[in-house]
């Protein structure tokens, strides 16, 4: 893992699979986590009003196993699952020519 102590090296506007491989391969240091600051509210993401809410039943066998990969990659395991169905489908419309 490539360590980042400095905001202005991450890049900025990535595409939520440019961003899963950035920090696949990045982490961040001890000193940029005791250096960082709140965020003024220009500075903030703008909030998705696209998103949509959806309940998905799984396996507890396949939840414990996202949660311990998603754990590893310092992720939160629906960020995971999502990050996973992005990329499914990237090779799917690839595959698939659309």
């Amino acid at each position: 893992m490539k360590p980042i102590n400095d905001p202005n090296k991450v890049p900025q506007d990535m595409t939520d699979k440019e961003s899963a491989e950035y920090w696949d391969s990045h982490e961040l240091t001890e000193d940029f986590l005791l250096n960082a600051r709140p965020l003024d509210e220009f500075e903030m993401p703008p909030k998705r009003t696209d998103a949509k809410t959806i309940t998905l039943r799984m396996d507890v066998d396949t939840l414990e196993r996202l949660q311990k990969v998603a754990e590893k990659k310092h992720k939160g395991y629906q960020t995971l699952l999502k990050q996973f169905v992005i990329e499914q489908f990237y090779e799917e419309e690839k595959r698939l020519s659309l």
